[in-house]
């Protein structure tokens, strides 16, 4: 049987970090990963350009039941902390928007990267590796695998959530929590296209493709990013970000015009062109089409001197208060990341480890932290991983 200090679970972004970390120490590291390379994830970021970090991190950009838990690990390992890595390894990189950081060649780089620090610490990555069974005794830890038996003294689960399972996702990480007594909270797909159906879907099916800026609201959350119109219902960043705080039958309602007083903005159309339509008034405002949509089936459409102050106050409500009914979300299949997960509740804030059984480890997205849309969940990954490699 072959033994090391660590087993890392999950080739990822959180166990290569782990991995790197922990080997840095002195401890002998193999990490083992189903698929046939580690970093598939972080290959299809960013639009292949891998969003690494957001350097506006804040505890208040992740979603969790226990909200306070991610705060110690997220200040010990900053987004500064990892662009200086990434300088290290000459990585160049831009700022797109909001703190967002990406690579200015390739995500390659960061797999590259990692996979370097990784090599020059001693870690043994093994990939194409599935894990069979794992057991605990007063030794630490066996796990049986396809490339045959192991043990070591210490276990870091970094298998990821259900997100995107053509990439190899799957609920090995918590089905592992639970078999050591772990509670695992409630998954659903977050950062994830909506779906429409029927009539709501008959609305806009045929605008696919068209973006616009919104506002979007739900639940007392609000995200100003932009919309795009799908031939199956909404996405853009706008909302992927609110489809984290939805759920279906929840009230959501878009700002079609943020930034803008919509009731000064039609009255200063009545008032200079009077002539004027109001499908060609919201034009000025919205994509042509979008524009003649919404008059076709929401607000109908006639000259603007024909409207009273209160049908124009209503019109203004509809576009600051535009409902969407979705019927769902894309699933899995395109959400970029599992809310929910492994209850933190019974993990150290400081170390990732376990309250319930010595030297086990949850880190990155099997536990329940999930960081809002711009380079946040890589963040966590970093300093989740970082924060367990300098405890196991």
């Amino acid at each position: 049987m072959e033994t090391c200090d660590i087993l890392v679970i999950g080739g990822g972004a959180a166990g290569l970090m782990c991995a790197a970390t922990a080997a840095r120490r002195g401890r002998r590291v193999r990490v083992l990963e189903r698929a046939n390379r580690v970093g598939k994830k972080i290959l299809m970021s960013g639009g292949g350009r891998c969003n690494f970090t957001n350097l506006g991190t804040t505890p208040a950009n992740f979603l969790s039941i226990n909200p306070h838990y991610c705060k110690s690990a997220l200040a010990r390992y900053t987004p500064a902390d990892f662009v200086a890595l990434v300088e290290r390894h000459r990585i160049a990189w831009h700022e797109k928007e909001r703190g967002q950081l990406f690579c200015d060649v390739s995500s390659k780089q960061i797999v590259a990267m990692l996979v370097d620090e990784c090599g020059a610490a001693g870690v043994r990555i093994d990939t194409g590796c599935a894990i069979d069974a794992v057991g605990h005794g007063s030794d630490g830890f066996r796990v049986t695998t396809s490339l045959g038996a192991m043990s070591a003294q210490s276990l870091v689960v970094a298998s990821g959530g259900l997100s995107i399972p053509s990439m190899g996702a799957t609920g090995f990480g918590y089905a592992l929590a639970k078999q050591f007594g772990h509670t695992v909270l409630p998954t659903r797909a977050g950062l994830v296209p909506l779906t429409l159906s029927g009539r709501h879907q008959d609305e806009f099916a045929d605008l696919s493709g068209i973006a616009v800026a919104v506002a979007a609201h739900c639940n007392g959350v609000q995200f100003d990013a932009d919309l795009l119109v799908t031939h199956r219902g909404l996405s853009g960043p706008a909302i992927l970000q609110i489809s984290s705080y939805w759920q279906p039958g929840d009230d959501l309602r878009l700002d079609l015009l943020p930034g803008r007083d919509a009731l000064d903005f039609l009255a200063s159309h009545r008032a200079g062109h009077p002539a004027s339509e109001l499908r060609s008034v919201l034009a000025d405002a919205l994509p042509r089409r979008l524009a003649q949509r919404l008059c076709e089936t929401r607000f109908g459409s006639r000259p603007m001197r024909q409207y009273a102050p209160r049908e124009l106050a209503d019109i203004a409500d509809g576009l600051r208060g535009f409902a969407v009914v979705a019927s769902g979300t894309e699933g899995y299949r395109t959400a970029e990341v599992t809310l929910g997960g492994v209850d933190t509740r019974e993990l150290s804030s400081t170390t990732m480890a376990s309250k319930h059984v010595p030297d086990l480890y949850f880190i990155g997205e099997v536990v329940d932290v999930t960081g809002h849309l711009g380079g946040y969940n890589f963040q966590w990954a970093w300093a989740s991983g970082h924060a367990a490699g300098l405890s196991a």
